[in-house]
């Protein structure tokens, strides 16, 4: 697996020239000609940003709808009580409840993707800080999914919200959709992430704020994007 993987990394590359600077709608061009993968690749965005993550007034985290979706099937976790356990459950969350499920996940239950939970809830919550902070799994008021409008919440998620925010390193790494997505899509999802992360600039940045910007999709090569 790993010589017919590296082979075909070696194949992507010779179609595309490693100095070259591409324009977002050639490089979602060039991604989907290259050989495919045996499973529908995920197409990443990755920035590095100006900005020193140690200082609180250059923190970068936000959110964003992708117009056509993620091209994946969320589960999701909605830690409420009492009226909101049914509008959640109508709302097809995937787990549903209160102390137990916050029970659940102290003893080891992580198989979601994205948890939502009312204010009254999140209290007890954060004792689970340790376990959901690393695995960017903590409901925050600032992605909208610390709310009391639980039903708009889930359905935001459905419709492709995602959450960035900067690494340590001043990255941030987010899926844009899959390889199998149409042409035009894959260019609207990134075009909205470029867009969102804009528009997230600190105002004590000066200077240029992104310093380089990449596309990919998995197990290829990636492509340096025009700023």
């Amino acid at each position: 697996m790993q010589q017919s993987s590296s082979k075909r990394y070696k194949e992507s590359a010779k179609t595309i020239d490693a100095s070259n600077t591409y324009q977002l709608k050639e490089a979602v061009s060039t991604l989907k000609n290259m050989r495919p993968t045996k499973f529908d690749s995920s197409v990443d965005l990755h920035f590095n940003l100006n900005i020193d993550p140690k200082k609180s007034d250059q923190m970068v985290r936000g959110t964003v709808v992708l117009p056509h979706g993620t091209g994946k099937k969320l589960r999701l976790a909605v830690f409420c009580k009492g009226e909101h356990e049914r509008i959640a459950r109508d709302a097809m969350a995937d787990y549903v409840g209160g102390q137990e499920l916050i029970d659940k996940v102290a003893g080891g239950f992580l198989d979601f993707d994205c948890a939502i939970a009312t204010p009254e809830m999140m209290k007890d919550l954060s004792k689970l800080g340790k376990i959901l902070g690393p695995r960017g799994l903590m409901p925050s008021p600032k992605t909208g999914t610390v709310t009391v409008d639980i039903g708009k919440a889930i359905e935001d998620v459905r419709k492709g919200k995602v959450e960035f925010r900067v690494d340590k390193q001043g990255g941030i790494h987010l899926s844009v959709g899959k390889i199998s997505f149409e042409e035009d899509k894959l260019y609207d999802n990134a075009n909205r992430v470029i867009e969102a992360l804009n528009e997230s600039r600190p105002a004590s940045i000066k200077g240029r704020f992104v310093k380089s910007l990449f596309i990919s999709s998995s197990m290829n090569p990636g492509l340096r994007l025009t700023i």
